[in-house]
Formats: structure tokens, C-alpha cells, sequence
């Protein structure tokens, strides 16, 4: 089986590739991402193009078609991957963009404003003033902390990406 050129590329070591995706692949892991988004992921970052079929990936990662296509199903779903068609073509190419962990993030501002909407009922049916209660509020107000948190976070990082790196 041969490697794709992404991973034989000019310049390119293919078992220095393999050993960063496999190594990245694992820190994800570690954080808490399933094993085979975590590979195709750290596979498609590695890409030079960003992008990547499933086919190639197959190829790249020694994994079936299958594997490949539950991996991109979970990481569309994370907003770290999207799919796009080749033109005049029924194939799919799975891209990663430069923005990844910022669509990643910044999606999960619904999900905080559910916890903070489900926080805030719990502490109107416990009670306030119940340690219960307390426990709950203090944990909504962690939640709107971090929610502001996170916003602002993100607009330094718009600001710095583009002094760093330019429009793009």
C-alpha cells in the first residue's frame, strides 16, 4: 500500500508524518477525543492542502472506509472538519480550516447556554438558599463566568491572529 502524497510530499519524511499524527492523535485521546477522529483529525491537520479523501486517509491511516467515515461524522459534528465535494465528482474530501479550534470552541457557547438555563431552573426548583441551591448557583455563575470568559477570549484572538498571520 502506498502512502498518499500528502504524506510523501517534497520534503516530506512519511514515518516523521505517521509518528506526529499517531503522537497528536494520542494527546487527543488523552484529552478526552475518540481514538479514530482523533487520528483522521491529526492526519488532515498534518495534510499540506488541509484536506483530504477518504480513500487517502484510509491509506494514510491503514483503516477501512468505514472507520474513516465514522471519525468524519463525529468531527463534522464538532465543527473541527467539513466535507466538500470534488468537482464533477461523487467523492468527498474532508477539509480541516486554519479556523478549526475557534469554530470548535465557539460552538460550544449553545451548549453553555443550556447548562446555564438548566442551572438556573435547579436553583429556582432547590431553592437558593438550600446548600443545594448554593451548590447550583455557584456552578451558573462558574458557567457565565467562563461564557464571558470565552467571548472575550476569542475576539483577543481574532485581533492577535491577524496582526500574527494577516486577513485570512
Amino acid at each position: 500500500m502506498t502512502e498518499p502524497a500528502e504524506a510523501t510530499g517534497p520534503g516530506r519524511d512519511p514515518e516523521a508524518v505517521s509518528k506526529f499524527v499517531e503522537g497528536f492523535a494520542a494527546q487527543l485521546v488523552e484529552a478526552g477525543m475518540q481514538r479514530m477522529p482523533a487520528r483522521v483529525f491529526a492526519a488532515l491537520l498534518a495534510s499540506d492542502s488541509g484536506s483530504l479523501t477518504s480513500a487517502e486517509l484510509g491509506t494514510q491511516l491503514k483503516v477501512s472506509p468505514a472507520a474513516v467515515s465514522g471519525a468524519v461524522r463525529y468531527l463534522a459534528q464538532q465543527h473541527m472538519v467539513s466535507r466538500e465535494r470534488e468537482p464533477g465528482s461523487r467523492r468527498e474530501r474532508y477539509r480541516v480550516h486554519s479556523d478549526q479550534w475557534y469554530e470548535a470552541l465557539t460552538s460550544r457557547e449553545t451548549i453553555l447556554k443550556r447548562w446555564e438555563a438548566a442551572l438556573g431552573e435547579g436553583v429556582r426548583s432547590l431553592g437558593a438558599e438550600t446548600p443545594a441551591g448554593r451548590r447550583m448557583a455557584e456552578t451558573l455563575a462558574f458557567f457565565e463566568f467562563v461564557d464571558g470568559e470565552i467571548a472575550a477570549m476569542m475576539e483577543r484572538w481574532r485581533l492577535h491572529r491577524e496582526q500574527t498571520f494577516g486577513r485570512g
